[in-house]
C-alpha cells in the first residue's frame, strides 16, 4: 500500500465505552435545541466581539433596573448569560473533538481510496487473462458512472 496516513483499530470494549459516553452526553445535553435554516437566518447573531457587549448590557440593566420596561425579564437574561458561559467551553471542546474525528475519518477514507485505486490499477494492468475480468468490471463501474454522467452533460458526484 503506497499510502497509510493512519492505522487504528477499535476493540469492542473501547466502542462500548465510546457509545456509553455518547449516550451519557446526549442525555446530559437534552436541553440543546435544533434550529431550522430559516430560524438560524432570522436570529440576531452574537459574535466574539459582542460577548463583552452582552456582559456589559447585563450589568447596566441591573444597575439601572428602574429604566427598563416592566416586562423586561431579568431572570431570563441572567439565566441565558450563565448558560452560555457554561456551554461555550464545552462546545469548544466538542468542536475540537469533532474536527479531529472528521480529520481521522477523512484520513481513513483516503487510505482506503488509495489502496482501492492501487488494487484497481493492478487488476486492470496485470490481471488481463488471469480470470479477474468480472472483478475488474465491478471495480471499473465506479468510474463508468462518472464518465456516463459527464457524457450526458450531468454533474453527478459519485464520490
Amino acid at each position: 500500500m503506497t499510502q497509510n496516513r493512519i492505522a487504528m483499530t477499535f476493540d469492542a470494549d473501547r466502542l462500548a465505552r465510546i457509545d456509553g459516553a455518547l449516550t451519557a452526553l446526549e442525555a446530559d445535553l437534552d436541553l440543546l435545541i435544533a434550529l431550522t435554516l430559516e430560524e438560524r437566518s432570522d436570529l440576531v447573531k452574537m459574535g466574539n466581539k459582542s460577548r463583552a457587549f452582552c456582559t456589559s448590557a447585563l450589568a447596566v440593566a441591573e444597575q439601572h433596573a428602574g429604566l427598563m420596561p416592566r416586562d423586561f425579564d431579568f431572570d431570563a437574561f441572567r439565566h441565558d448569560h450563565r448558560a452560555l458561559e457554561a456551554l461555550r467551553p464545552r462546545t469548544a471542546r466538542l468542536a475540537h473533538l469533532m474536527q479531529r474525528a472528521s480529520d481521522t475519518e477523512l484520513a481513513l477514507g483516503s487510505d482506503l481510496m488509495a489502496a482501492s485505486l492501487e488494487v484497481y490499477g493492478v487488476i486492470k494492468v496485470a490481471g488481463k487473462d488471469k480470470g479477474v475480468d468480472e472483478a475488474r468490471r465491478e471495480l471499473a463501474a465506479r468510474f463508468s458512472r462518472r464518465s456516463q454522467a459527464s457524457a450526458a452533460g450531468g454533474s453527478g458526484n459519485n464520490g
